[in-house]
């Protein structure tokens, strides 16, 4: 079709051609109440073969029905030289001489102003509006005509973090949140729409810090408005003291998913949560209990939502059961034991094991009516797109507190399978018989953030590994940033390690 347009509509706009059109619409397009719809039901079928579907196109000349498909519509085109016709689903017009669907600014019209008022009919409202650049930003758009591209040794979104005072524990959860796939998508199409005051909102901070990471400025950013909301909405946090790292992240989340509520235009939530804003849908994954009866054998399930999941390590005063370095699956994930190493997966093997409950925690058995002895697994009912592993390095109890030094190797790709509650019944003993499809990557994970902690408890400082593309990683230091290789990143202590779902996966 020519840069000019279909010169097949002028044909067409003769008459009552828009109130023509408006009725197609009206009754077998939009079909806005339930009586159209029913009617739209019944008459829209093929006229010559009486196909419901294969893209059922109808002529705009006569009262003609037709499979795309099959090319009926396209027969009764050629046979009357009826030239324009209309996709009954989506609502396009089609040109059989220029053999494409064609724009023209009037019809289009038509075609939003009906699609309003079958929504308003179906009590949809404009919750769907679609976006249309303003008169404003045409003018940018032509006055700035090169568009930025990203390149495999782009440096964009990278950005120094200027300490305010022992901030540190902010700055390396902000690199972590800003670089993670969806929520970076989510903030830089605009998507957010407040229902707060601007300068009390923390989901419009987070826009803002967005802009500014990604604004190809190269100077640190002095990030006063967050730390001035942080300390606003969550004040166990306030003060210029240390803070935990993860108690930030855990923190930040919470409030984030409170400002969101407005942003879920009304979707049916699909996690644990039953919350459809961006923090659930990127964060939340659902965790099951099982809690068996060591006399009648019943189970008692409970599912809860989490947004990261913390694991014990060796050289805690909680018990590390011990695993075999040589058993089954011990290069699982692609980790090995080298040296007798702990592993991420030993880790969650650990999580995921049949504890003994003992007889100073016996529950109400609803089998047996008394209270019994137990055992209880955790396994993964549903994992979140983003999974955020907590090692519990910091122990506070009445008798101590001490950093956990312990070395845990963990993996560039993660296949979490093993943990679900699906595979629990290939469990034997304990140990995982590993039997992965390897052609199933929804439970596959890969590395793009590790937080990590230099120091004692009292005097420690957070950095964050991030990983620009598929295998370019940089370690942020407040405001200094360096590149980091693959080992420099696999070979770090690990505090908090991010992992998003493969599917993800950016070139």
């Amino acid at each position: 079709m020519s840069p000019a347009g279909c010169p097949h509509v002028n044909g067409f706009k003769v008459d009552n051609w828009k109130q023509n059109l408006r009725v197609i619409y009206q009754c077998f397009v939009w079909s806005g109440s339930v009586e159209s719809r029913k009617r739209k039901a019944k008459s829209c079928i093929c006229h010559l073969c009486g196909a419901h579907l294969n893209r059922l196109h109808s002529c705009l000349y006569c009262v003609f029905f037709g499979c795309f498909t099959k090319k009926h519509i396209h027969e009764h085109a050629k046979n009357k030289r009826h030239n324009l016709a209309i996709d009954l689903l989506y609502g396009g017009i089609y040109c059989f001489v220029c053999q494409d669907y064609i724009y023209d600014k009037d019809m289009e019209q038509i075609a939003k102003e009906e699609q309003r008022k079958a929504w308003k009919l179906q009590g949809v409202g404009e919750k769907y509006s679609t976006w249309e650049p303003t008169k404003r930003e045409l003018e940018l758009l032509r006055h700035n005509p090169k568009r930025r591209r990203i390149t495999t040794n782009c440096t964009i979104g990278l950005r120094g973090l200027i300490n305010l005072g022992n901030t540190c524990f902010m700055n390396c959860i902000v690199q972590a949140l800003t670089h993670t796939p969806l929520l970076r998508d989510f903030f830089l199409s605009d998507r957010h729409k407040c229902e707060m005051q601007s300068n009390s909102c923390l989901v419009c901070e987070m826009s803002q810090l967005f802009q500014e990471f990604y604004s190809g400025h190269r100077s640190p950013h002095i990030p006063f408005r967050l730390l001035h909301l942080v300390w606003t909405h969550a004040r166990h946090l306030a003060g210029y003291e240390q803070q935990d790292a993860h108690e930030f992240l855990i923190a930040a989340l919470d409030v984030l998913h409170r400002h969101c509520k407005g942003d879920d235009n009304g979707k049916k939530a699909n996690n644990p949560n039953n919350c459809s804003c961006i923090i659930d849908q990127i964060f939340t994954g659902g965790l099951q209990s099982d809690v068996t009866c060591q006399v009648c054998h019943g189970v008692s399930t409970t599912i809860d939502p989490f947004w990261d999941i913390s694991l014990d390590l060796p050289g805690s005063s909680t018990p590390f059961w011990p695993l075999s370095p040589g058993g089954d699956g011990s290069t699982l994930n692609g980790e090995s034991h080298l040296s007798g190493a702990t592993t991420l997966t030993d880790c969650l093997r650990r999580f995921t094991r049949p504890e003994h409950l003992g007889s100073s925690a016996k529950i109400k058995c609803s089998g047996c009516h008394s209270y019994q002895e137990s055992t209880k697994q955790l396994t993964m009912k549903k994992l979140p797109i983003v999974a955020c592993f907590h090692l519990k390095r910091f122990e506070h109890s009445a008798k101590l507190r001490r950093k956990i030094t312990t070395y845990v190797s963990f993996p560039l790709e993660l296949d979490m399978t093993p943990f679900m509650a699906s595979s629990k019944e290939s469990r034997m003993n304990g140990q995982y018989q590993q039997s992965v499809d390897v052609f199933n990557n929804d439970n596959k994970y890969s590395l793009f953030a590790v937080v990590n902690h230099q120091g004692t408890l009292e005097s420690g400082h957070y950095t964050t590994f991030i990983r620009q593309h598929k295998d370019q990683w940089f370690k942020c230091d407040d405001a200094i940033i360096t590149k980091a290789s693959i080992k420099d990143v696999l070979d770090s202590e690990g505090y908090l390690l991010f992992y998003h779902k493969q599917f993800l996966e950016y070139e």
